[in-house]
């Protein structure tokens, strides 16, 4: 989310109005803590916080905090200010593989069966299929260990590890 809020810019600078009937295109919610507004611009929906409603003809800044997440800040910043030139914004930062879409799906499918107290072996069955689980062996089989991840991971995303979700992937040093 963004935190938004209306400034003085000199003369020679371009400036970028926030008109309150723009805001009024998306969702704008008023809470405790100032507005809320969903705001989609250049096939994005961008998530803003003002503090005040700004007036119309008035400029506006981003105020960035210098924390964890400030990559993450930035770049959604450079996105809303992309799609405020009307440019291209390019791919979203928190966008998941197929193959990792795909994985959290089988979790989830696997956590429910999991809750509902069923055993692995109904679980595998109910994501893989019968015909892939041998009649023996299913205490060594790879699928066997493939359910007890995939059970492990949906426990650990309902447990709040979803937030992982929404912050990018730290590159390792």
């Amino acid at each position: 989310m963004l935190k938004l809020r209306t400034v003085l810019v000199p003369s020679d600078s371009k400036r970028y109005d926030l008109d309150p009937k723009m805001l009024l295109n998306g969702e704008l919610r008023h809470a405790a803590d100032g507005w809320h507004a969903i705001l989609p611009l250049g096939k994005v929906n961008h998530r803003l916080w003002l503090q005040e409603l700004p007036v119309s003809g008035s400029s506006i800044a981003v105020e960035l905090q210098l924390d964890s997440d400030f990559d993450t800040r930035s770049q959604a910043a450079l996105r809303f200010w992309l799609a405020l030139e009307q440019r291209p914004s390019g791919p979203s930062l928190l966008s998941l593989s197929l193959q990792r879409r795909q994985r959290l799906i089988l979790s989830m499918r696997a956590l429910d069966g999991w809750l509902a107290g069923n055993s692995y072996r109904d679980i595998a069955i109910g994501l893989f299929g019968r015909q892939r689980l041998p009649e023996r062996g299913w205490k060594t089989h790879d699928l066997r260990n493939r359910t007890i991840r995939l059970v492990q991971t949906g426990v650990s995303m309902m447990r709040g590890g979803y937030r992982a979700l929404l912050r990018r992937a730290k590159r390792s040093r």
